[in-house]
């Protein structure tokens, strides 16, 4: 299967960079996840992969051979795109052995592979039907068979999962991962949503305006993340601003109002501009006065497994935190509580030239 490698790929739309100088290393039969908002460039960067969209500058090698114009039948992809492309006058059936009967393969294996694909996308008792006939997620799951059945080295999917419903899409996940890692298929798989990136990568790159902005393994990105807005984008975060008092293995950071605050380890220099990023699912509530801030319980939402509970603090606006839903009947609107989290587990990063809420803005 081969490795994929992108050097400095630029492409613009008018004003718009949908890749900026963009570098990116594929590894032979790795899953790995392109994470980023809408507009971030995602669906570009797999168009210059496959071949249906040519860069304007950079270069694009699988295995070390230069296919930046290379056709897309020269590359060895098959691509997903969000538009589904079924072909119309055929049926579910006949459009996953599209590629299968192209590549002239037998029918004992054709018949193999349809009836692993279809009993993949839970779509065999639909097999005889036509696009027209089926609903959104239907189409979906019938371009991912087609796209698995190809027999390429490389897959390329563009949000695969978006238009499911949510069981089928968490049991989808499990079974593509395995599936492309069964048959050594190097995968490009973009979304917008974190928690499937997380489950199914075996490393994740953070997109935004066309530029990478890290590249690691799912416990990487969202341990260690390398700016604010990765920060929370891989996971919602609390910030907090304020001017560093001390750093080494433990960063001392004192805010406006004077109180000082603990995050993990930096190298940044004693007066520096810093803001200090918690996961809400790192952010700790408590009725004993021991946390860095004290506010009122204002807000308590359920989410099933978790509860998501907004606290005021005066002066300092809304903190929140993400518990287990069984402290649901340990805090009520109205509680006095205080904040507090292990340093270790909170980042801390220099103030970001333009400003932080320029730094989290996702367009």
């Amino acid at each position: 299967m081969p490795t994929i490698r992108l050097e400095n790929v630029s492409k613009h739309y008018g004003p718009t960079k949908a890749a900026d100088r963009l570098s990116l290393e594929i590894m032979d039969g790795e899953y790995l996840c392109i994470l980023g908002p809408t507009g971030a460039g995602k669906t570009t960067l797999l168009r210059i992969l496959s071949g249906l969209t040519l860069p304007d500058s950079g270069k694009v090698f699988f295995d070390g051979a230069d296919r930046t114009r290379a056709e897309p039948e020269e590359r060895g992809a098959s691509m997903l795109s969000q538009t589904y492309s079924l072909f119309p006058a055929l049926t579910v059936s006949e459009n996953i052995l599209f590629g299968p009967a192209i590549r002239g393969m037998g029918e004992k294996d054709k018949d193999d592979t349809l009836n692993s694909m279809l009993d993949l996308v839970r779509l065999t008792e639909r097999s005889d039907a036509y696009p027209k006939e089926l609903s959104g997620g239907m189409m979906q799951r019938t371009a991912l068979a087609r796209a698995l059945a190809s027999g390429c080295d490389t897959l390329l999917l563009d949000e695969p999962l978006r238009a499911l419903d949510a069981r089928l899409r968490i049991s989808l996940r499990y079974e593509i991962r395995d599936l492309a890692k069964s048959l050594g298929l190097t995968t490009i798989h973009v979304t917008h949503d974190q928690d499937e990136a997380l489950v199914m990568a075996d490393r994740i790159a953070i997109i935004r305006h066309g530029t990478i902005l890290q590249v690691g393994t799912p416990n990487d990105v969202f341990d260690h993340p390398n700016s604010p807005f990765v920060a929370n984008f891989v996971g919602q975060c609390n910030f907090f601003r304020g001017k560093v008092l001390s750093s080494g293995s433990i960063t001392q950071v004192q805010c406006a109002d004077g109180r000082s605050i603990e995050a993990g380890p930096s190298e940044l220099k004693a007066g520096e501009e810093a803001v200090v990023a918690v996961k809400l699912g790192n952010t700790e509530l408590t009725k004993e006065a021991k946390g860095y801030f004290s506010g009122t319980v204002e807000r308590t939402l359920f989410e099933g497994k978790y509860i998501h509970v907004d606290v005021n603090v005066k002066d300092v606006g809304t903190i929140s935190a993400k518990l287990p839903s069984w402290r649901l009947s340990k805090l009520a609107i109205g509680d006095q509580v205080d904040v507090r989290w292990n340093a270790a587990r909170a980042n801390v990063f220099p103030m970001p030239e333009g400003g932080l809420e320029q730094e989290l803005k996702v367009e």
